[in-house]
C-alpha cells in the first residue's frame, strides 16, 4: 500500500516556519512513515495553519489551526491512520484536541 502524504500550508499569515522541521524531528524513530510536503495556500485561511493527510484508497483529512502543541496528537492520528484499512476511525477521542480541528474529511475514490 502507498505511504500517507502529510501536507502543510506554508503561506498562512500565522504559519510557523519551524513546524515542518518539528514534525519531522518528532516522526524520526517512531516507525511512522509519511511523505511530508509544503504547499502554497490550501484555502484554510480562516483556520491557519492547515495540514492535510491523504493516502490512496483512504479517507483524506484537512485540519486547521495546527501548532507545535498538536504534534503529539498528529503522531497519534498518523499511527491510527496507518493502521486503518480505509482511513476512518470508530472513535476519535484518542486524537485529543486534533479531532476538534478537523475542517474536512474527504472520502476515498471508489473504483
Amino acid at each position: 500500500m502507498s505511504t500517507p502524504t502529510l501536507t502543510l500550508c506554508r503561506t498562512c499569515k500565522t504559519a510557523d516556519p519551524s513546524l515542518p522541521d518539528q514534525l519531522a524531528e518528532a516522526l524520526s524513530g517512531t516507525g511512522i512513515h509519511v511523505k511530508m510536503q509544503q504547499v502554497d495556500c490550501m484555502s484554510g485561511c480562516k483556520r491557519p495553519q492547515t495540514l492535510s493527510v491523504r493516502q490512496s484508497g483512504k479517507t483524506a483529512y484537512l485540519f486547521g489551526e495546527i501548532t507545535a502543541a498538536d504534534i503529539s496528537d498528529i503522531l497519534t492520528f498518523l499511527r491510527l491512520y496507518g493502521d486503518s484499512k480505509d482511513g476512518n476511525f470508530a472513535d476519535a477521542r484518542p486524537l485529543g484536541g486534533l479531532r476538534f480541528k478537523a475542517i474536512a474529511r474527504i472520502p476515498a475514490n471508489i473504483d
